[in-house]
């Protein structure tokens, strides 16, 4: 069963400032060196899997969450690869059942939850220029759990983002 999860948060630099650093503390000495502290802007949380059922018990969070986000700062995607692409013949009639189910009830017939359950596995590439054009200098930390080889895939798009703009993504993998 493969399941991850990648969160992708929006950080834009406030101007609270923190005092010193926790290496600063455990030797007793003060720095006078000041952090800027990070604030959140925007959470963009992709849930991938294989197997329809593992939407279950993750089910009563995804909720939560999109009821609690009033602000609309937290946008969360399901995608199921077990089944074709969206736009594939394949995976037409569940597509459109899927649409008029999500319309007419809010709920999506997959996961069972008001977050759309989207087709086959994200295009990362357009999910990192989506957010690069949204956050237009913004500094990105993107957070996986997950397979060593999307961890490879991800890492190297944080870099090459990094290199042809000034949006600056950040990559840190969850290891258990």
């Amino acid at each position: 069963m493969e399941e991850l999860a990648d969160l992708v948060s929006d950080s834009s630099r406030g101007s609270d400032l923190s005092a010193g650093s926790a290496d600063s503390l455990s030797s007793n000495k003060i720095s006078p060196k000041r952090k800027k502290t990070l604030k959140t802007t925007n959470a963009y949380f992709y849930w991938v899997t294989r197997e329809q059922g593992s939407f279950d018990w993750f089910k009563g969070v995804m909720d939560e969450v999109a009821e609690l986000d009033q602000r609309g700062v937290i946008e969360m995607h399901n995608y199921l690869t077990s089944v074709y692409e969206e736009g594939d013949a394949r995976s037409a009639l569940i597509t459109m059942v899927q649409a008029l189910n999500h319309a007419k009830n809010g709920v999506d017939i997959v996961s069972g939850t008001r977050v759309r359950t989207h087709f086959a596995r994200p295009n990362w590439k357009k999910v990192f220029s989506k957010i690069c054009s949204k956050h237009c200098n913004g500094r990105i930390g993107v957070f996986y759990c997950g397979a060593p080889v999307l961890a490879k895939e991800l890492s190297k798009l944080c870099f090459e983002f990094n290199e042809k703009g000034k949006t600056k993504f950040e990559f840190h993998k969850e290891h258990f």
